[in-house]
């Protein structure tokens, strides 16, 4: 399990499993937050607590809503305004706000979100490459 809190420890994040990778999206909002993203649904793989404020955005396809912390404004995850034809909601968190040990290891996916919406090929880079 992986385990992400903001800096002033408001706000937390649990994720049960070991995610593949982790994803660095170029769109306007992600680009912005600096945000490494691992992916699930909302009382699955993913718990959150904490109060939070949230931005919601309309990317034509539906709406997301980026969750931070309305102390020390760490940007924590994103949720899905929408249920799935399942009746889960899709979320993820931001790995940024984990222990650095806990997921050096994890390759970078890349997402096209500015331009062509697709993912890209890994290129041999973890999450430590962007931190150290």
């Amino acid at each position: 399990m992986l385990v992400g809190t903001c800096h002033c420890g408001a706000v937390h994040w649990r994720f049960k499993g070991i995610p593949d990778g982790a994803t660095a999206c170029n769109c306007m909002v992600c680009r912005r937050y600096g945000t490494l993203w691992i992916y699930g649904h909302e009382g699955e793989e993913i718990e959150v607590t904490g109060e939070t404020r949230a931005y919601l955005r309309n990317d034509g396809e539906g709406y997301l809503t980026f969750n931070f912390c309305p102390g020390c404004g760490c940007m924590a995850w994103w949720r899905g305004t929408k249920l799935d034809k399942k009746g889960r909601r899709r979320m993820a968190v931001n790995i940024r706000l984990a222990e650095p040990e806990t997921v050096a290891a994890l390759p970078i996916d890349h997402f096209d979100g500015l331009s062509s919406f697709e993912d890209l090929p890994r290129d041999g880079r973890c999450v430590a490459d962007y931190w150290f």
